[in-house]
């Protein structure tokens, strides 16, 4: 059974139901008319489209507060939100970019509390299926994300904002659907060759640097304090000395990611060596085991955790170490070389495509990276936990 409490949010999406009606018509076209062509209604109902919706989203909030139960209310909550969105935004494509009223700003609050409401509900929700705890991990960040391209869209074309400032994501989507080959191909180049190469050279030497510091007592003691110094280094200094060394190609930017990748891991693999029990170190050594059997069994065991914050952190840098230094010499090809070129040209939907890939490409990344922590470290407290 749902909460007897009753939600500020849906009570704040009825009070802006209620108080748009004072700020009708939502949007103004040429004609002084409002319709829904999507919707395809006729008249009266098609002329007065900002009563129908306003009404529309007073009635869905008193729909959430009657409901019985958290499972319709979520339901009703989540549908309602995004079609009034929808219906919105369909609004201002047909009056035009730039001519939002105020009740188009308020109804669109009303439906962001309708959402809100409806992530928290499920954020409530405990299901013993195991099937729906995984489905409601992937539901609960796709509302948060959708309904920040929602906003961003919605804005930017209520406030009429120039193209060159902030594109609406409608535009970049239809950038990156008519640019596949181009992206593939600054993909290929950019993750696939520099950043994942850097990625593996950097976290390798990392690792086994971090096993000799450890073994070897002079090493730590001397080159900790020079990571610390040398992870400051700014990569727009390091970027073009990297490009003069190995020249134009990729492997001057596997060389750039190399040098931000390596340290984070050499840190954290010292400290994650260290991070075993006086207790089981003394048991290991009353067995008798040698450096190389505790380090096996019992040492790099428990670092693991800290290895694998490394790989995660190392996992967005290295996307951008290859990024940046390719701002500052490369072929014709390239996620970097694309940026900096299409700005230079004012074509900023292309310039937000590449970025958005970038971002795809980072979060699938670190989720592979992720993923891999979970199976290895499933003794952990933290995975436990999760």
């Amino acid at each position: 059974m749902r909460s007897r409490n009753i939600s500020w949010q849906v009570l704040g999406s009825l009070v802006l139901a209620l108080a748009s009606f004072a700020f009708l018509p939502i949007v103004h076209d040429e004609i002084g008319t409002l319709n829904f062509p999507m919707l395809d209604l006729p008249p009266p109902l098609g002329g007065q489209g900002g009563a129908f919706l306003s009404l529309l989203v007073l009635l869905v909030s008193v729909a959430a507060l009657s409901a019985r139960t958290v499972v319709t209310e979520a339901t009703i909550e989540i549908v309602a939100a995004h079609v009034i969105a929808l219906l919105l935004l369909d609004m201002i494509s047909t009056a035009g970019n730039g001519n939002a009223g105020a009740a188009y700003y308020v109804l669109l609050a009303a439906a962001w509390l309708l959402a809100w409401r409806c992530v928290t509900l499920l954020s409530g929700l405990q299901p013993a299926a195991r099937w729906a705890q995984i489905l409601l991990r992937l539901v609960i960040p796709a509302i948060f994300g959708l309904w920040l391209l929602i906003f961003w869209e919605a804005i930017t074309r209520g406030a009429g904002i120039p193209f060159i400032l902030l594109p609406p994501p409608s535009a970049v989507g239809a950038r990156i659907a008519t640019s596949l080959p181009i992206l593939a191909a600054d993909v290929q180049q950019t993750i696939f060759k520099a950043a994942l190469a850097g990625y593996a050279m950097g976290c390798a030497a990392g690792f086994v640097v971090a096993i000799l510091a450890d073994r070897f007592l002079f090493l730590r003691r001397g080159l900790m304090p020079i990571g610390n110094m040398v992870s400051a280094l700014p990569i727009i200094g390091v970027a073009p000395i990297m490009v003069m060394w190995f020249g134009f190609g990729w492997e001057s930017k596997a060389a750039v990611v190399v040098i931000m990748t390596f340290f984070p891991m050499l840190v954290n693999t010292v400290a994650g060596l260290a991070a075993s029990g006086h207790m089981e170190r003394d048991l290991m050594r009353t067995y008798a085991s040698s450096y190389w059997q505790t380090l096996f069994k019992l040492r790099l065991p428990a670092a693991a955790p800290f290895i694998f914050n490394a790989l995660k952190i190392n996992s967005t840098l290295a996307l951008i170490g290859a990024i940046v230094a390719e701002f500052f010499g490369t072929p014709v090809v390239g996620m970097g070389f694309r940026i900096s070129t299409e700005v230079g040209r004012m074509n900023i939907d292309m310039v937000w495509a590449e970025i958005a890939v970038a971002a795809l490409a980072g979060s699938v990344f670190y989720g592979v990276v992720a993923l891999f922590e979970r199976a290895a470290t499933f003794w952990h407290p933290s995975v436990r936990g999760g």
